[in-house]
């Protein structure tokens, strides 16, 4: 690799690692009762939200769903607000009063999470609306899930997306499940991106374990919608390291399906380039290190954090 090639892989790792450090402490602290709610762990697809969001500029938004965690890291959210959200404390990006599927940040480029599958399509299509309007250069990238692809809403945005040739980027991550339905059981092509075509976009299907190749098809997608081209679809095929969200043991995912997507972890994939580029071990250990460190921070934080107040809490329930 060259040096330039050599450094993103290196932030990617970063950032790849942190996520998965993130929800392995999310689940620990969930267990232990000081997350309540759903938690839907983004473990096994931090490759597609690294890649992808490392092709954007920080001036460019993205679109979250309720798997969203890694998405609002990979877009430069500081973790500890992260964590504090997930506990429902004061600090939290949202107050506490979103919590794990509702993490958002306007000022980070993060039009939120959310917990209606789907429901971040159009809010997406209306803010690159918004840009094309203003005649600014931003761009949207817009996360759903393959269960996501066969809602009516993903039909209906696309195709207006492409009549008024928006710039976003719709992020198809194809997990293999819509809860515990698995895709093939959904949908009668194997390749979701090739949906693209009737709504006159391109359809690009990419490996979502593999960080660099997302990164890569990115760059090529943002500078056509940039540029003015108007919008496309970007398939990340991935596997969901576990059932839906914390609470389901995934008994339905059989074994040697999931033995075989492990052995491709996306983690151990771009470690395995960083250390046959020459990178040293150690390197990698302090970097594990370091990243651990903010983890355990991030936890401490949330742990001290105070809650909302009642007053607080209320007035979020006036009708606006």
């Amino acid at each position: 690799m060259v040096n330039d090639d050599l450094d993103l892989t290196k932030q990617l790792y970063i950032v790849m690692l942190t996520i998965r450090r993130f929800e392995e402490a999310a689940i620990a602290q969930y267990r232990l009762g000081n997350i309540r709610g759903y938690l839907h762990p983004y473990i096994g697809e931090e490759a597609v939200a690294a890649g992808v969001i490392s092709a954007l500029d920080q001036q460019d938004f993205i679109v979250s769903t309720h798997r969203g965690h890694g998405h609002a890291i990979a877009k430069g959210h500081d973790i500890r607000l992260m964590m504090a959200e997930l506990f429902g404390k004061d600090t939290g990006y949202c107050h506490g009063l979103g919590g794990s599927m509702h993490v958002s940040s306007i000022g980070l480029g993060n039009l939120g999470a959310n917990g209606i599958v789907g429901g971040g399509i159009p809010i997406a299509a209306g803010a690159a609306l918004g840009f094309k309007m203003r005649g600014e250069t931003r761009v949207v990238a817009c996360f759903f899930s393959d269960g996501a692809a066969n809602n009516g809403v993903f039909h209906e945005t696309l195709n207006m997306a492409a009549i008024y040739e928006l710039p976003v980027i719709f992020i198809l991550e194809n997990n293999q499940y819509a809860v515990s339905t698995p895709v093939s059981s959904a949908i009668r092509i194997d390749r979701l991106a090739n949906r693209a075509g009737s709504y006159g976009m391109p359809g690009v299907q990419v490996d979502g374990n593999d960080c660099l190749a997302v990164h890569s098809s990115m760059v090529e997608l943002v500078q056509r919608a940039r540029s003015g081209s108007g919008p496309s679809l970007l398939e990340c095929v991935t596997y969901r390291g576990g059932g839906h969200h914390v609470n389901d043991p995934g008994l339905y995912m059989p074994e040697d399906d999931i033995a075989r997507w492990r052995s491709r972890d996306p983690i151990t994939l771009i470690k395995t380039k960083l250390l046959e580029s020459g990178v040293p071990q150690a390197n990698l250990d302090e970097i594990e290190s370091n990243v651990s460190q903010a983890i355990e921070g991030a936890v401490e934080f949330a742990l001290q954090s105070p809650s909302p107040s009642p007053s607080e809490f209320l007035a979020s329930l006036d009708p606006i």
